[in-house]
C-alpha cells in the first residue's frame, strides 16, 4: 500500500496538481488536509474518475477540510470534532487489514505563542490536549493504526532551518513540541518517515510563500506527518518527502509525503 498525505491549500483551485500527483505517484490511498470546500462542492466526479471510489469528505466553505481518497474499500469511516467546534480537521476510516487510518489538520495556532495574548495558540494546545487524551482513552495500543497530516509542529531540531531561532515561533515552541510528543506516545505511534530518514538530517515539508526562493534560502519546516503504530514498522517498506512538487506552478505551501507498506 502506498499513501500520500498533503495538505493542498484549496483542493478546487489545485485539482490539476492533485491529479499530475495521482499520475506520477499513484497512491492507493491520498489524504488533503486544508480541502477548503463543503462537500457538495469537492471535485469529487474528478476523483473517482481517477479510480478513487471510496472517499471521506469532511469540509466546510473556505477553511479547514480533510479527505481521504482511497482505491481501496473502508469497512468504517467517522469523523471527530474537539474544543467544542465542528470544523472538519479528523476524519477516520478503517482499511484493509482492520488498519484505522486518522487523517488530521492540526490548528495552525497563529503568530503569538501565548495562550493568554493568542486565542489561537489556545485553541491548538486545547485541540492536541483533547486528541491526546481521546487517544489515550479510546485507542487500544495493539490496534494497528497511520495517522498522518499537517500536524503544524516541527518537532525535532533538523525539522526546522534554525532551532535556536525558531524556539520562540509558532509550530517548534518547547510546549507545542511536548504536546505532539504526548500525542505520539497516547497513540503508541512511530514516526514512520524518521524510520528512514536520521533525525540528524535535515528534512522539511512547508516552505512559506512569502520567500520567492524558498529553495536558495531552504528556511523549511518540517509540519507534516506520518506514524504508524508498532505492528506496522515491519511491513515500512520506504517513505520519501516529495519536495519536487514545491516546484509546480501555484502549488501548496506543503509538499506531500509518503509512505510504503507491506512492498
Amino acid at each position: 500500500m502506498r499513501l500520500i498525505t498533503w495538505n493542498i491549500n484549496s483542493v478546487r483551485l489545485r485539482i490539476d496538481l492533485v491529479r499530475r500527483l495521482i499520475d506520477e505517484q499513484q497512491p492507493d490511498v491520498l489524504c488533503l488536509q486544508e480541502t477548503k470546500t463543503p462537500d457538495d462542492r469537492f471535485p469529487l466526479a474528478e476523483i473517482e474518475a481517477l479510480g478513487y471510489r471510496h472517499t471521506l469528505i469532511h469540509g466546510m466553505k473556505g477553511y479547514n477540510g480533510v479527505a481521504i481518497l482511497s482505491r481501496l474499500p473502508f469497512s468504517t469511516f467517522s469523523t471527530q470534532s474537539w474544543c467544542t467546534r465542528t470544523d472538519c480537521r479528523h476524519g477516520i476510516v478503517e482499511l484493509p487489514g482492520g488498519i484505522e487510518l486518522h487523517n488530521i489538520y492540526v490548528p495552525a495556532g497563529g503568530d503569538i505563542p501565548d495562550p493568554q495574548l493568542n486565542p489561537k495558540f489556545a485553541h491548538k494546545l486545547q485541540f492536541l490536549d483533547e486528541l491526546t487524551a481521546w487517544f489515550a482513552a479510546e485507542r487500544n495500543s495493539g490496534r494497528p493504526m497511520i495517522a498522518v497530516g499537517d500536524l503544524n509542529i516541527a518537532p525535532l531540531e533538523m525539522d526546522v532551518w534554525s532551532h535556536k531561532q525558531l524556539l520562540s515561533v509558532v509550530s517548534h515552541t518547547p510546549v507545542e513540541v511536548a504536546r505532539l510528543g504526548a500525542l505520539q506516545a497516547a497513540g503508541g505511534f512511530v514516526d514512520a518517515v524518521r524510520h528512514f530518514v536520521p533525525p540528524d538530517q535535515r528534512l522539511y515539508t512547508w516552505w512559506s510563500y512569502r520567500n520567492r526562493d524558498w529553495a536558495a534560502s531552504d528556511r523549511g519546516r518540517r509540519l507534516d506527518h506520518v506514524w504508524v503504530t508498532p505492528s506496522l514498522i515491519s511491513g515500512l517498506s520506504a517513505a520519501k518527502v516529495h519536495r519536487d512538487s514545491r516546484f509546480w506552478d501555484r502549488t501548496s505551501d506543503h509538499v506531500p509525503v509518503m509512505i510504503e507498506l507491506g512492498g
